[in-house]
């Protein structure tokens, strides 16, 4: 049974930076891609970046281009959000996933297994 776990949310002002993490276990994830989608209040899930089974291949959604780093560390099954130059507006829960596949994906169709979530608030 896949588990995905985040971690590294929390309370900050605009301005700051954060780094999510999200550990998984039960599977290899060497051989599949992994992302980031968020839920803002009122909103619906969307996507916030992607990257490929070998870290090779990234995509971001054009509201954190620049501010937002995806990475990844296969050894310890983890993926990783560095969010810099953080807005009220990403103010959101914070949702890792990964899908049964290798190159990156942007719709949460496409990805078979979540986490639980982690709460990130930017304070103006």
């Amino acid at each position: 049974q896949v588990q995905l776990v985040e971690s590294g949310g929390g309370l900050v002002q605009a301005g700051g930076s954060l780094r999510l993490s999200c550990a998984g276990s039960g599977r290899t994830f060497r051989s599949i891609a992994m992302g980031w989608f968020r839920t803002a209040p009122g909103k619906e899930r969307e996507f916030v970046a992607t990257i490929s089974w070998a870290g090779g291949s990234t995509y971001y959604a054009d509201s954190v281009k620049g501010r937002f780093t995806i990475s990844r560390d296969n050894a310890k099954n983890t993926v990783y959000l560095q969010m810099n130059s953080l807005k009220p507006e990403d103010t959101a829960v914070y949702y890792c996933a990964v899908r049964d596949a290798m190159l990156v994906a942007t719709t949460t169709r496409q990805y078979n297994y979540w986490g639980q979530g982690t709460q990130v608030t930017v304070s103006s």
